[in-house]
């Protein structure tokens, strides 16, 4: 449908969204035109006046007694009709945006999971040495064989996890750094988060060399210096990173860590920096720049995990708690 590929244009072009958030608001559209018309595809009229309470109300109802979607997944559809709906009232094809009257079914919020910091130290422990001049030397020395790309997918591996940890960038924003985003002289990293804006993050002097060393590893396996342009981080062939090779890398790095347990992911360690950082009573605010949220109320989700966290010390190293709340002796 015409109206649906301009929004969904207007989504990528001008709202500057993700195309992965792109298709998925397109999916919810074209699902909405299923249910709603079930016989025939609606011309452009009925399918904006489709968009009143009773049929939006009713679709909802549909997901979750039909569909059986949980209450996140409908809640997620909504909040696609309700762009929809706002992008509708932008372009005068629509008065009010009918989503706004209704009550969505309400989500549990979880704690976000996170890895322990004990947990990543034993990970960087365990992979100091390819992080070193030594293990880069080494892997000049066997360049062209096939030792040679096994040194440079765990130096890269090693790499990947130290940014993600270090700075909670998000896998899009890892994926999306180019050489010039890193400003060695001033420690810090300009990352392009969600809607197109941009941050600048601190970087550990630490990981600033992670990065020359990687950086020189590529240019001996190119042959060459690389364009400030070019992608910060690439695989062994030359390519960009793409997110199934994040995501596979995350898992096979962590996934033999003593005290690592559950999901292995670039998010669940973007979540585990943020939670240390409140531990560590970094203010608030600064968390949230950080990360990139656009509200304060998505960073302080942290602050529940912080709370869990005093709850579990409180009842190992209260002396009454130890002894299951009575007096003792």
């Amino acid at each position: 449908m015409e109206i649906i590929r301009k929004y969904i244009e207007y989504l990528r072009n001008i709202r500057r969204y993700s195309e992965r958030t792109a298709r998925l608001y397109e999916g919810v559209l074209e699902r909405f035109v299923r249910m709603t018309f079930p016989d025939a595809e609606p011309d452009e009229t009925a399918f904006i006046e489709s968009f009143n309470r009773f049929e939006v109300r009713g679709f909802m109802v549909d997901l979750m007694e039909k569909e059986g979607l949980s209450a996140k997944s409908v809640s997620l559809h909504m909040s696609a009709l309700s762009s929809f709906c706002r992008y509708l009232v932008r372009e005068n094809k629509l008065k009010s945006n009918p989503v706004r009257t209704i009550t969505r079914p309400k989500v549990a919020r979880r704690l976000p999971e996170y890895y322990r910091e004990e947990a990543m130290n034993a990970y960087f422990d365990k992979t100091r040495e390819e992080a070193s001049p030594e293990y880069l030397a080494a892997f000049k020395e066997n360049i062209d064989n096939d030792n040679g790309k096994r040194l440079f997918e765990k130096r890269l591996a090693r790499l990947i996890i130290s940014i993600l940890y270090d700075t909670g960038l998000r896998r899009s924003e890892l994926i999306g750094l180019k050489i010039e985003n890193v400003d060695f002289a001033r420690q810090t990293m300009k990352v392009v988060g969600k809607g197109n804006k941009m941050r600048e993050i601190p970087l550990l002097t630490s990981l600033c060399q992670e990065i020359l060393l990687y950086l020189e590893a590529v240019e001996a396996l190119m042959c060459g210096k690389r364009s400030l342009k070019e992608p910060l981080l690439v695989t062994f062939r030359g390519r960009p990173l793409y997110p199934v090779y994040v995501d596979r890398t995350v898992k096979a790095e962590l996934g033999d860590v003593k005290g690592i347990t559950g999901r292995r992911s670039p998010h669940v360690l973007r979540h585990s920096i943020a939670t240390e950082l409140m531990n560590n009573e970094t203010d608030l605010n600064s968390i949230k720049e950080m990360l990139g949220h656009s509200s304060l109320a998505t960073t302080q989700v942290y602050t529940h995990s912080s709370f869990a966290r005093l709850k579990d010390i409180y009842k190992h190293a209260h002396p009454r708690a130890k002894n299951g709340g009575k007096h003792g002796d």
